[in-house]
This record gives C-alpha cells, structure tokens and sequence, in this order.
C-alpha cells in the first residue's frame, strides 16, 4: 500500500457514527512501520482488496474497519513465543482501538467471530502476535439479542435470596456416582443452607447417572428440601452435548425437575446458546471449559472478559468463570475484568450472575468479598461443603455462618467460636491448605 492507499484504514472516533461500529481493543506485535501494519490488519478484517477491477470505487466507507487509536508500547527484540522468524524491520509491541462496522456481519455471532476473531484477523500481514483484549457494544447491536431472561433480579427473586451472595455447591465426586448416592448428596447441602447444588461441568448424560434419573430424583429431594427449610432451592442439571439435543435435553431435564441448566460455552459453541436462550423456561449457567485454550496466553488468543460479554449477550444468567487464587492460574485484575463485564451496564442487555470459582470454602469467603466489594455474586465450593468432615449439611452450614461472621463485622475465628461447623471447616480445610503450600516447590532465588 502507498500512503494514499492506507491513509483510508484510519478516522477519528468523533467523526463516525457510533452506533454503526463495534469498538475493539487489541494488542498486536507487528513488524515494520506499525501504521502501514495497522492498515493491513483493519484491510484484512474487512474490505481486504477494496477496489474492483475496473471500477472507480472505494469500499472503505462503507465497509472498511478503521483505526481509531495506535500506541506503540514497547520495540521487542523478536516476537512473542517465537511465532514468526520472518521480519522486515524492527518488531513493534502496540496497543490499538479498531472501529469495526457492524453491518458486515449483523447481528450473527458466528460471523462476529470469524471477523474479528478470523483469518482476516490472525493471518493479518506482518502480525503474528494478536489478542482481542475488550470489546464495546452500541446499543443498535445489543437491541440485537435477548441476552439474560432472568439476570440477577430475577435469580434473586427465584430464590427469594437479597442482599447477599448466591451460595452454590458442585457436588462431588463429579463423576462416578449412580443417582441415589448423588441425591442425598445434594439434599444434605440444601438442608446446610445452598441455595442452589449443581452438577459439575464432567457430569452430563452418562450410563452411570443419565439426566432423566438424577433430574428426576434430585428434583424431588429439591422440592422436599423446600419443605424443610422453607426457602427456594434449585438444582442446576449439566446438558451439555451436541448441539441438537440441547433443546431436547432441556425438556427431558426440567419436566423432571431440574430448575436451571448448566452448559459448557465453547464446546457447545456461542451460537447454540443464543438457540437454547430462545427455547429457555429456566435460567440458563456458563462454565469454562476450553476458554482458557483462548485466553491464558497474556499476548495471544482472546481475553477472557472478551468471552464474558459473548456469553452474556448470548443469554446466560449466571456466569462461571476462574476465580482468585494461584491454581486458577488467572491474575486478580483478570477476575476482575470478567466479573465487571458481567454486572457492567451493557444497553438492554440484563447483568448476569458472575461466580468466580475453584477450591473455594467457608475461609475464602470473606476474601472474595473484600475484593469484589459486591454481593452480586455466587460463591461455588465443591470440597467445601461436600468434603467437609461432618458432612455436606454441615458443609453448607459453615459456608453461610461464614457469610454471617461477614455480615455481623466478626471475624470468622470469632464466630466459629459458637458455631461449629464453621469451626470445623476452619480446622480441616485451613490445615489442608496449609500443608498444600508447604509442600509446593518453593521457586529458585528464594521462599515462596
């Protein structure tokens, strides 16, 4: 391209219609001059050879992506994970804001994807390093799509649940069992105070514990732990499976029983959940599976707050994603990034329930409340409530006199005192942890 020609791939964010572009953030690596490199990647990602032989036009107008801002961050000595030993010129680390028309792909999540996310994208010239770090919706798109049915008012009206966190349990083991055992599983944590047991992510339709069977019979251990308590509870059946019995799966669960449906996001794929969004009676839960093949690389793929804000458009209610602490291998800000994309304001689109999880228990309560000062979330134990050593009742009993220890400006040593299966927890899971971090490698160069 000649300066003429790239000139076209470049605006100024206040001279466009806002509502006709998505906005997208990116980190790139290019080689050479990083304008002419930015001009490829906007040409790549929309209009490519925008003139026609022949013909005296120019489709950039009308089609082209733009670059709206490019910051040069850092000159690297060579790229990346060694993606690329072919370089003219030196090696650019740059921050850059592309203007995207809408109009390309509508309101199409499998064809949002393969624009921003595609060919055009990854293979752009001279740019080997490429990681989509946040997307922004105008709201001419968001009227698009249903995004959550219920968000988190309605989950909280469900359970009749305010002015505190959601507590969920995975029960486990969360393969194996046969449906009998998993049900008194389950009832005892409802019994302890979850307001919602769920199945775990592995747990689908299995010959050891098909769906119609364990919906059918943690269905009626839900509605008698209704009875007992007096409070809402409801039992979150995995569907996962291809793609055209979700539908079917849907129906066969919840005429059983079940009262929300958990679903593995990326192996079912984005598109199928906006299809089951529509066929929807019950609030519908994201897990993680396969997402961090997409983003755990700091400089490549796509940022997870990215796949947040997919999945709530795509209409989940609650979404469960990595949470604090070093074996979810995500940074707090990363946290952070996808609990705020979940309750952010995003046009008509509903908040969804964010649940930062994994290996979480009565103790961590009080730290994943500190950091995310909100108490729209869920808290999700597995071991915690159901390998507590008395038991899953008193499992979920300890988790929510963690929740009153936080509520009543205690510390949670304070209130174990007179509450025993806190007491309990912060015995056999604090010692557990405690001997976990002992006999973890210690990192060269000094104590952990």
């Amino acid at each position: 391209m000649d300066s003429f020609d790239w000139a076209g791939f470049f605006a100024d964010k206040s001279e466009l219609d806002r509502e006709a572009y998505l906005f997208l953030d990116y980190y790139i690596e290019c080689s050479g001059d990083p304008k002419l490199a930015a001009a490829h990647f906007c040409a790549e990602q929309s209009t490519a050879q925008w003139r026609r032989v022949g013909h005296d036009e120019d489709l950039r107008p009308r089609f082209g992506a733009r670059v709206i801002t490019l910051e040069v961050i850092a000159e690297l000595p060579a790229f990346s994970y060694g993606l690329s030993q072919a370089t003219k010129g030196p090696i650019s680390a740059c921050r850059v804001r592309i203007a995207q028309p809408h109009a390309n792909f509508g309101p199409r999540l499998p064809n949002l994807l393969s624009a921003i996310c595609g060919e055009g994208t990854f293979f752009a010239p001279g740019i080997p390093v490429v990681k989509l770090l946040d997307i922004t919706f105008p709201e001419s798109y968001l009227a698009h799509f249903q995004g959550p049915q219920f968000g988190v008012e309605g989950l909280r009206a469900r359970l009749k649940a305010y002015d505190r966190p959601i507590f969920f349990g995975v029960i486990k083991p969360n393969i194996g069992l046969p449906p009998d055992a998993f049900t008194a599983l389950g009832y005892e944590g409802w019994l302890g105070g979850l307001d919602i047991a769920k199945d775990d992510e592995m747990l689908a339709d299995t010959p050891w514990c098909s769906l119609a069977r364990r919906a059918e019979l943690l269905g009626e251990a839900r509605r008698r732990a209704e009875e007992a308590t007096g409070r809402p509870k409801i039992y979150m059946a995995n569907i996962t499976d291809e793609v055209d019995r979700l539908s079917e799966l849907h129906d066969l669960a919840v005429s059983r029983g079940a009262n929300a449906l958990l679903v593995n996001t990326m192996p079912v794929g984005l598109s199928a959940v906006r299809m089951l969004r529509k066929h929807a009676e019950v609030p519908l839960v994201a897990h993680f599976p396969f997402i961090a093949a997409f983003s755990r690389l700091p400089h490549f793929g796509v940022h997870s707050r990215v796949i947040t804000k997919l999945q709530r458009l795509a209409g989940y209610d609650i979404i469960i994603m990595p949470g604090f602490g070093e074996r979810m291998h995500m940074t707090d800000e990363e946290v952070m990034a996808c609990v705020q994309a979940c309750l952010e304001p995003m046009g008509p689109i509903k908040p969804s329930l964010p649940v930062p999880g994994g290996s979480d228990w009565a103790g961590t309560l009080p730290l994943v409340y500190e950091r995310l000062k909100t108490v729209d979330f869920g808290f999700v134990p597995g071991r915690g409530v159901f390998g507590h050593p008395q038991g899953p009742r008193a499992g979920a009993a300890s988790i929510r006199q963690a929740w009153e220890a936080i509520a009543s400006s205690k510390t949670l040593d304070e209130y174990a005192k007179d509450h025993p299966d806190l007491a309990a927890a912060l015995v056999a899971f604090g010692k557990q942890n405690r001997q976990r971090s002992e006999n973890e490698p210690q990192p060269r160069g000094g104590k952990k």
